[in-house]
């Protein structure tokens, strides 16, 4: 199975970035090969909806990872009531042939004791627009639930964040073997 997990914060110093580390460590240590695309990081050019920026090296790795996926795990900050527009524009490299019928679970971190609600539901709103299997379940988090090195802290969120893993995981390896039996 692999799994392209992805931040959609552009931040240097990012809680997403830390929910997306948090998420991989939990599917590494289930034996997942995790794929990963960050906003922070992996720099793509504006979407203008150009074949041009197709071979932009960046879009071409996401593409890739997309492409190999079984299952994805999209992360955002919310922004504005919304995900990052760094995020959106990630996605709108992407189609709904790297999402039909492949689980995906979507997470957020929201300060301000809000949540990230509205990110999620935006984020829900896009991933059914690309066809994804979106999990029912999502997680949010506060930047309270991190230490100053990124390390979930919050027992509660932890918790959480293991059963929507959890669960994830089991309704990939359900889909796999349905692929596998047909």
């Amino acid at each position: 199975m692999k799994v392209l997990v992805m931040n959609g914060s552009p931040r240097e110093k990012s809680m997403t970035r830390n929910l997306t580390n948090t998420i991989t460590d939990q599917l590494d240590e289930k034996g997942i090969e995790v794929l990963t695309f960050d906003a922070g990081f992996h720099d793509l050019p504006l979407f203008k909806g150009r074949k041009e920026d197709l071979n932009h090296p960046e879009v071409q790795r996401l593409v890739n990872h997309a492409t190999k996926a079984d299952a994805f795990v999209i992360c955002s900050p919310e922004y504005h009531n919304g995900m990052s527009g760094a995020l959106k524009n990630a996605l709108d490299f992407l189609g709904g042939s790297h999402f039909k019928h492949k689980p995906t679970v979507l997470a957020s971190v929201g300060g301000g004791g809000k949540g990230g609600i509205n990110a999620l539901n935006n984020m829900r709103t896009v991933m059914r627009g690309l066809y994804a299997l979106v999990l029912p379940d999502q997680f949010c988090a506060d930047p309270t639930c991190f230490d100053d090195k990124g390390y979930m802290i919050d027992d509660k969120a932890k918790e959480r964040l293991t059963v929507v893993v959890e669960e994830f995981v089991s309704l990939t390896k359900t889909l796999e073997h349905h692929i596998e039996i047909k």
